[in-house]
Order: structure tokens, then sequence, then C-alpha cells
């Protein structure tokens, strides 16, 4: 029931990020260093979903030289000033646009900037078991098993190159033939370790030629073998799932695991983890990966920037999406107006009561098309105006191959001539336009399709979302912080209704409320009746939610309310420098770096809070309630403009 998380610093519609590991940061420090102000602080934050499971390993590319291109024509587009940046999302959505408008608590608000860095917001993964998943572990089990370190360093970069393109079938040879220098059988040992290593799918042998000695790698199995790594090279005492910690920065889940496919020169399906973490933020998280040694893994901290691997161990089974406690965080906002009694009192209320656990932001999209709209159509089975959301000319920030993209589809409705203007074809768009040039304009549905399911289903979960915000909002606004009967409650998976004489058994943090589905029912009280009236006037029937493509047919899910973050802490400090971090990360105690000295009486205040929150709930709506304002990119870009000037 969960969807691709938007990008809140690059502002994108779905299209993939490049696989540059710190190519976000680099743009970051341009755009500081151009204004002076800073035009990626101040969005959205974003918390862990749960992506479906067929779609969970999506492969963002199969063309190598296509994804490169891309990569750089994506690195050398030009960001705006703040100023400008702040003046294009004039155009995008408010938390009132989705129905998010009320709060729980009483006290006062006051004003702070969410994400003034990246490094102020760190997630940390809570697994099935309650531990909370941390970096401070380099080491590598040791195994007599595994590959001496010379195997990484035996093969020369051309070497590599020449065995890359075999093992992905990227030339015509059959095989490719490594000289053996110093011909020794320990040399030859090595080079047949470091290729059968490195690129999964290749065999060795070693031949003589002219009097020299070779090492002959070539394809053990067909295209088959490099998506199955060789069994038979597998210590058998060993477990065949090798578990770690990754510590990413401002890197979304998917795409630090092609990143580390590429390095390793794998399939990113061999990865298995049990959430999607945020992007723009520092996470630290388990992943499982299908035989590859943690000796290898260690490896990529040489060479990767933003990433480190660590926490090695040898398991028997993968990781599973949704096994997973919830998430721990630790956020910083920056500038903070409250006095210290305010603070107090909504973080108190934060502990004690709570916040609506409404469906944040970036559910919704960052362009004046939100993402519900698109979903309202699909599921009316209106495709023609699917389509034209997808693709028509829009106010607000995008980069410019869209903006020329769109105009050039508003003025002459050809796909090839809009793909033309679109250099980046990974995007939904550029999808779209390749599947109408396929099947033809008569045929969206199949056009549609050629879209990824999970970027695809985003729209209509969007959807899902928008309503569930404007119904909670409604029975808050009718029933206050109290249970009524007619309400929902789950025993087990089972949602029954409150009746009249157990209705003080009962509080608002029981009360759940349905996504609209086929597979769901409705409170019995007006907002049971308040469903109804809002997919009517959507042009849907509350009582036919499946749809003739089985994949758009909604069963429709059950949601708290009200959620209380648990490890809730907070400290206030003062400090001068905007740019220096508040607190220590995992990697800043691995390397002993000491906290900044902070001064007693600085220029701005800051409030550091931590608070542990269960899968699928957004931290946006924990930190609205505390601060109560409007978190959507919109308001917080303009009062960073403003504050930053």
């Amino acid at each position: 029931m969960e969807t691709v998380e938007m990008n809140s610093i690059s502002l994108k519609r779905p299209c993939s990020e490049d696989d540059v590991a710190n190519a976000e940061e680099v743009k970051r420090q341009k755009i500081l260093e151009k204004s002076k102000t800073g035009n990626d602080s101040g969005q959205s934050i974003e918390t862990v979903t749960e992506q479906p499971e067929d779609m969970k390993n999506e492969i963002i590319s199969n063309e190598e030289s296509e994804e490169q291109e891309e990569e750089e024509l994506e690195d050398s587009d030009e960001d705006g000033d703040a100023e400008s940046f702040a003046d294009m999302m004039k155009h995008g959505l408010t938390e009132s646009d989705v129905g998010i408008t009320k709060f729980v608590s009483s006290h006062k608000g006051f004003s702070g900037i969410l994400k003034e860095r990246y490094s102020d917001f760190v997630v940390h993964e809570i697994g099935k078991d309650g531990r909370v998943s941390h970096l401070d572990d380099f080491s590598v089990p040791v195994d007599d098993e595994d590959p001496s370190e010379e195997t990484f360093t035996v093969l020369s970069d051309e070497d590599k190159q020449r065995l890359e393109e075999l093992q992905l079938f990227k030339n015509k040879e059959a095989s490719v033939a490594i000289e053996v220098i110093e011909d020794t059988k320990e040399k030859r040992t090595v080079i047949h370790q470091a290729v059968k290593s490195l690129f999964p799918g290749l065999e060795t042998k070693t031949e003589d030629r002219d009097g020299k000695k070779y090492i002959i790698a070539y394809h053990a199995a067909g295209k088959k073998a490099l998506a199955n790594p060789r069994k038979h090279s597998w210590p058998k005492s060993r477990g065949s799932y090798c578990h770690f910690v990754l510590y990413k920065e401002n890197k979304d889940t998917m795409d630090a695991i092609n990143v580390l496919s590429k390095f390793l020169r794998v399939k990113p399906n061999i990865f298995s983890y049990m959430g999607t973490k945020d992007k723009r933020a520092i996470t630290v998280q388990e992943i499982a990966v299908l035989r590859i040694t943690a000796q290898r893994l260690a490896h990529l901290n040489k060479c990767l920037m933003n990433f480190k691997l660590g926490n090695f161990s040898y398991k028997n089974h993968p990781l599973k999406l949704g096994e997973l406690q919830g998430n721990h965080f630790t956020v910083v906002l920056r500038n903070i107006t409250g006095t210290d009694d305010q603070i107090e009192q909504a973080m108190h209320s934060l502990r004690e009561i709570g916040f609506i656990n409404y469906y944040g932001m970036q559910r919704f999209g960052t362009t004046a098309v939100p993402t519900y709209q698109i979903g309202r159509a699909i599921l009316q089975n209106n495709w023609n105006e699917v389509m034209d959301l997808i693709l028509k000319p829009r106010p607000g920030a995008e980069k410019g191959y869209l903006v020329k993209c769109r105009e050039e589809w508003a003025k002459t409705k050809d796909p090839a001539a809009a793909l033309k203007k679109l250099p980046v074809k990974r995007c939904v768009e550029g999808q779209l336009l390749r599947g109408l040039l396929k099947y033809g304009m008569k045929n969206i549905i199949s056009a549609f399709g050629i879209i990824p399911r999970n970027n695809r289903l985003m729209y209509i979960h969007s959807y899902q979302s928008y309503v569930w915000n404007n119904m909670v909002s409604k029975r808050i606004e009718e029933y206050g912080l109290r249970a009524v009967p007619g309400d929902l409650i789950l025993k087990g998976a089972t949602a029954v209704h409150i009746e009249e004489g157990d209705v003080d058994n009962y509080t608002i943090h029981d009360v759940v409320m349905p996504l609209p589905g086929f597979d769901v029912i409705y409170p019995k009280h007006k907002i049971g009746e308040a469903y109804k009236e809002m997919l009517i006037a959507d042009n849907l029937d509350i009582n036919n939610m499946r749809h003739k493509i089985r994949d758009y047919s909604l069963s429709g899910a059950y949601r708290k309310i009200i959620i209380r973050p648990q490890n809730v802490n907070w400290e206030v400090v003062a400090y001068d420098d905007p740019k220096i971090p508040l607190f220590t990360t995992d990697l800043d105690k691995l390397e002993g770096k000491p906290l900044p000295v902070l001064p007693t009486d600085g220029k701005f205040r800051a409030l550091k809070m931590e608070f542990s929150l269960p899968p699928s709930t957004y931290a946006t709506m924990a930190i609205r309630e505390v601060l109560k304002m409007d978190t959507s990119i919109k308001n917080q870009t303009q009062l960073n403009t403003t504050w930053l000037r």
C-alpha cells in the first residue's frame, strides 16, 4: 500500500537519480557559494515507507550508456538561486490542499527550519527484534575461505573493463585472455580467484599460447549466470546471505543499491532490505545480499563517497519488506523562535498525546499537478486525462528539458517530437511518451503500462491518501479527540465498530480509519457518509472500488488516526554557524570526530529532538505538530529564503 518517495531537494517528478554518490552535495555547495542562501534547505522530511515486494529491486535502466549520458546531463543542469527557486515554488501544494488542517495540541506554535542541512535529519532503523541499527564496526568476519587482499589489485583497470564488458555481454567476444606476467602457480590462482569473485557468472581456465601462460575468462552458463551467483564457489558452512549495516548520506535506498550493484557488478535484485529510507537525510539500515563476501563489501568503503558499510555477518536468510518495528529519528530544527515554555509544552504534548497520522506532503508530489489527481483519473478510467495530467505544461520547479518537452507536447501532441526534447528518458514522462510511440495514441492503457508498476500505483495510493487526510480532518473537527460510537477499532486484523456500551473502553489512540477500497468497512456516523459524498463528487462509487485492470483495484486498508511516538527526548542548543553539525553521527564516532563546541549564548537556537515511529508514518507530521506550521516545500522554501537572504 506504500509508494515511492518524492525527492525533496531535486523537486523532480518521479525521475531517477544519477548514481554518483556525492552529486547532490556538490550541487548544494555550488548553490551556497553562488547565492549564499542555501536553497536546498527547508525541504519536507520524508520517512520510511515499504515498497511493494515485486518492485523493491526495480532496476533504473538497462542501458549503461544511456544512464551515463543522463547522469552527466542531470549533473550539469544548473540550479537557480534560492529566491528564484522560492518564486517557482509558489505554485506548489500547501498542507490544506491535501486535507492536512488539524492539530491535537493546545500550545502556541513557533517557527523553525526543517532540513536546513540534510545532516539535520538522521534515521536509524529498528529491526523486528527491537534493536536499533548502528554502524559501529568496520571489521570483517575472519574466514579462511575468503580470497587474499591481492585479489582486489591483481587485475589492471584495462583487464577489469574487458571482463566487465564480457560479463555484461557488451562485446562479441566469447572470452577474455589475461596474460600471466609472473608465471607462478600462486599468481595464477590469485587471478582465477579475482575473476570469479569480482565478476560473477564468469569461469576461468589456464591455456598455453606461444609459450606464454594465459588465464581465459568465459561465460559459465549464459546470461542467467549474471543474476545467479555461482553456488559451487560459496562455502557450505557459511550462511548464504551477508548482512550488513548501510550508512548513507543524501541518497535513497534504491539509488544506493543501484550504486552498490554497479560497483560489485551484480544485479540489484540480489539485495534485500526491510524498508526504503529517505533520500535527504543520513540513514542507517540493515541490508542483506546473496553470496557476496563481507571482504568484498568492505572493500567498497575505499571507493564510495557518502556510503559506509559495516557490522558484517553471515546468515541463512534474506530480509523482507515490512519486518521492521519502525525507525528512530534524530532531528534538528534550526532557528527556532519559540520560548522555553512553548517548546516544553509542545514536546510534552508530542510525548503524551502524539500527532495526527496524516500522509505527509511528499506523498502528493511537488508540481502544480498533484499525484492524487492522476490517481483519481486512473480510478475513473479516464485515460486521456491521465495522459494529459502527466504530460501537460505546468507552472513550478522543473528541469528545463521537461518544460520544453511539455511545451512540445501541448503544441503538437506528437510523442516522437516531445521525446526528442527529453534527453532524460527514465522519468515518468519519458516512459509514457515511449509507450505512446510503441502502442499509439488510441492505446493509452498499454502505453501507461510501460511505466514501472511501483510508479503507476503511486498515483492511486496518493488518491487514497488524499481521501484519508480529508476524512480524518473531518472526523477530528466533528468529534474531537475521543472515541465515539460508530468509530472503527482493530481486533487483530479485523475492523469492528465501537458500540455505545463499549465506548468507555477505548481512546482516540485505538481508533482507525479506512483508506477507500472494496475490502474495508466505514465508520457508522457522519464520517461514513462523508467518505461516500467525497467519492461521489469525484465520480467514483465507494461500493465498487474494483477496476477492470486488476492492478488498479483498491482493496483498502486501515490506519490509526493518532500516533504517539516512543522514546521522545529533546534539547535546546545555541549556535552561531548554520553550517556546523549539532550532533555526532555513527560515522563521526567511528572516525573519532568530536562534536563542535557550541556557544552558551549563540545567535540562533535549535531544537534537537529524538523519537521513534512505527513504519509508514511521517516524521514531518510529528514535527508539524510541534511547530504548528505548514511543512510543505512551498511554505518552507519561502521561510528559508526570507531568513537566509
